[in-house]
């Protein structure tokens, strides 16, 4: 018997393997290897997104302490490797820190270290898709509350999924939380497509690891030579694609089901939607966050957004 999330990647992948324009959810990238690629990937030169939201987050710091106050609840959604949080968790002062991450290993041993580094705060993960709506702990449901979505991790959704993905944020920390979000900008393709499509390869390994994974936990049987990672930008949604690209006419099998694919057919694995500044405050209002502080990196390449869940109105 498959533990639930395990049905829930089976489900995904054989949903998406037979839609029409195949597709498996980026969520699926990130088990026990894939997270560690990722993070392999924000340390390539090409990769620019991290190193410039961190940069731009140890500038803002002291602002968003003054503006966030201390004693509040830090939920953070796709935890990962932790490698940006202590920026924030050392600089608020907050009461409770609760990390949500798929991948429930990474994120155990994530928040070991994180205890080693920050041993007078209280840590609670919570293993779980935070595409999903997410309970959060009992010992949160008083405090006031910050959200912090980093990595431009927004930008995976489609602008509707995003809607709803931040509809659910606002419903788990509640009206008067804040969220402090970072967002990719638009800037020159080739820029946009080194950073997904490395020389060192990393990347393609990223993407050719949900094969794997495949194999691993569903009994497939993809013959990863019959594959290849490929970055487009697709200039009409404003985002930077990821597909697995059959270099072969190809079949396999995952739990039984027979899948064929013709030499250049793809699966989509991933977006990453590029937001102009106006583009990012009107997926925050839709949303239901109310934007009150943006910041940027002097270039301009990436921005962090604080907003607030403001009551509900039905009129301006």
């Amino acid at each position: 018997m498959l533990a639930i999330l395990d049905q829930a990647f089976a489900a995904d992948v054989l949903a998406g393997l037979k839609a029409p324009i195949p597709a498996i959810p980026a969520r699926w990238f990130y088990d026990k290897r894939g997270s560690e690629l990722f993070d392999d990937i924000t340390r390539l030169p090409s990769y620019y997104p991290s190193r410039t939201e961190t940069a731009v987050l140890e500038a803002i710091m002291p602002e968003v302490a003054a503006l966030a106050g201390p004693g509040r609840a830090v939920v953070e959604w796709g935890a990962g490797s932790l490698t940006k949080t202590p920026i924030l968790l050392e600089a608020i002062d907050p009461a409770v820190y609760v990390p949500i991450d798929i991948s429930g290993t990474y994120l155990r041993q994530s928040a070991r270290d994180l205890r080693d580094k920050l041993p007078w705060l209280d840590i609670i993960p919570v293993e779980a898709d935070f595409a999903r709506h997410v309970e959060l702990p009992g010992a949160i449901a008083a405090l006031p509350k910050l959200g912090f979505f980093p990595g431009s991790t927004i930008g995976n959704f489609v602008p509707g999924s995003a809607t709803d993905l931040l509809r659910s944020f606002r419903a788990e920390l509640g009206t008067g939380a804040l969220l402090l979000i970072g967002m990719d900008r638009v800037k020159p393709v080739e820029r946009l497509v080194a950073a997904y499509d490395d020389p060192e390869g990393v990347t393609a390994a990223f993407n050719l690891n949900l094969l794997e994974r495949i194999n691993r936990e569903l009994d497939g049987t993809v013959r990863l030579a019959d594959w290849r990672h490929e970055a487009r930008w697709n200039d009409i949604l404003s985002r930077i694609e990821m597909h697995l690209v059959s270099v072969r006419d190809t079949s396999f099998e995952v739990l039984g089901d027979r899948f064929a694919f013709r030499a250049g057919q793809s699966i989509h694995t991933e977006n990453s939607h590029k937001y102009g500044p106006r583009g990012a405050r009107v997926q925050l209002l839709t949303g239901g966050w109310t934007p009150l502080k943006e910041w940027t990196d002097p270039a301009g390449d990436f921005a962090v957004m604080l907003a607030r869940a403001e009551a509900e109105r039905s009129a301006p």
